[in-house]
């Protein structure tokens, strides 16, 4: 494993750099304070983002994407995870990975549009009574002749108010194994405006202003066979193979907002004088600056560790879920440390940290709490041993 970056992964970090610090940092203030990111600002940003190359930069070249290998893709999510999360994932979309599991015909009718601009994709699986424990799901399905019936709850489902689909995933049957009955899990396609599906406003955040989330009902909403997506009763199958990227997506993020919070509390510790020096020279404060430095370290190497192992094939949950556990704590122990370097000033709206801070509890909660992570690690070093 090589660690430089090549030529094209520098210029992919730059240009995503220079972006988000013209086009995206001006906004968040605004997006902050209101909690609302207008749609014609999303369609401002979206088209720039376009012009740039960087839109839908995480799908395969041969569906209009940029074609980027994992590492690649990375760089740029940490680029982009410096910025308020509502800019940068709104106007700077990236469809979500497991619509390339989808038909050709799926792919015309859901992917395209995602990644011409269209329209946005969400995915409901989280329910009041089911949110690490996904075989709880309570929301099911029943198949009526050729179509197939919703019925249930979802929340916490992000962006469903602007998504003009969400991929539905449904209990749709049970199994025996030698551990009791286990419920089977379907995917379904379900587009916004069919009858008996709705949406509505979801829950104040305190993490990443602006990114909504909402409650989606399905009131004996019909599907036809064909919005299946994958295999019936092979829901998880699709979601294990598509999204277990997605720790790694947090990962990166987390790490560039990691960065940009050790960037000011350098700066500062740097600047600020106390007691007829700069704060830095104190050991409270330069000691602080060094574990940061070392936890984004531990973190990074982590993350594209378990990159290059997804790109040649060996990378495994434990991988990911290292990578996605250390980043995201890492960022709170940094955002945290940050602030108190820079006392009462670290709280105050004029700079990013309070927000970073914000942002940060949510990162150990969401795609896999930071104890289902250590669950499926402490599990795979078991197995190795037969345990």
């Amino acid at each position: 494993m090589q660690f430089g970056m090549t030529d094209e992964q520098r210029m992919i970090v730059e240009t995503t750099r220079a972006f988000v610090e013209a086009e995206l940092f001006p906004h968040e203030a605004q997006v902050e304070r209101t909690g609302h990111l207008p749609l014609e600002l999303i369609r401002e940003i979206q088209q720039k983002a376009m012009a740039a190359g960087l839109y839908a930069a995480n799908m395969p070249a041969e569906v209009g994407g940029a074609g980027l290998d994992t590492l690649s893709w990375l760089l740029y999510e940490k680029e982009l995870g410096k910025a308020n999360y509502a800019l940068h994932w709104t106007c700077v979309a990236r469809p979500s990975n497991i619509l390339l599991a989808g038909t050709a015909e799926q792919r015309d009718r859901y992917l395209m549009p995602c990644i011409r601009g269209e329209t946005w994709d969400c995915l409901a699986m989280t329910e009041p009574g089911a949110g690490s424990d996904l075989r709880g799901m309570k929301a099911s399905a029943r198949q009526d002749g050729s179509d197939w019936v919703l019925n249930g709850t979802k929340h916490f489902i992000s962006h469903a108010d602007l998504a003009g689909f969400t991929i539905a995933f449904m209990a749709t049957g049970e199994e025996m194994t030698p551990k009791g009955p286990k419920k089977k899990i379907t995917a379904f396609f379900v587009d916004k405006g069919t009858k008996g599906y709705s949406v509505r406003d979801g829950y104040r955040n305190v993490s990443h202003r602006g990114y909504t989330n909402a409650v989606l009902e399905f009131d004996d909403c019909r599907v036809p066979a064909e919005n299946v997506l994958g295999e019936v009763h092979k829901g998880f199958d699709v979601a294990n193979t598509w999204l277990g990227a997605t720790r790694l997506q947090v990962a990166s993020t987390c790490l560039g907002r990691a960065e940009r919070a050790l960037g000011h509390a350098l700066s500062y510790a740097a600047e600020r004088k106390q007691f007829g020096q700069a704060i830095g020279k104190y050991q409270g404060v330069s000691f602080k600056l060094a574990d940061m430095a070392m936890e984004l370290k531990a973190a990074e190497l982590l993350t594209w560790e378990a990159a290059w192992k997804f790109d040649q094939g060996t990378v495994t949950e434990a991988d990911m879920s290292m990578a996605k556990l250390k980043a995201s704590e890492a960022l709170a122990m940094i955002a945290d440390e940050a602030i108190q370097i820079h006392g009462g000033m670290g709280l105050m709206e004029e700079l990013p940290l309070e927000r970073i801070w914000r942002d940060a509890r949510v990162e150990r909660i969401w795609e896999g709490t930071s104890e289902i992570q250590r669950h499926i690690i402490s599990r795979e070093l078991l197995r190795a041993v037969g345990g």
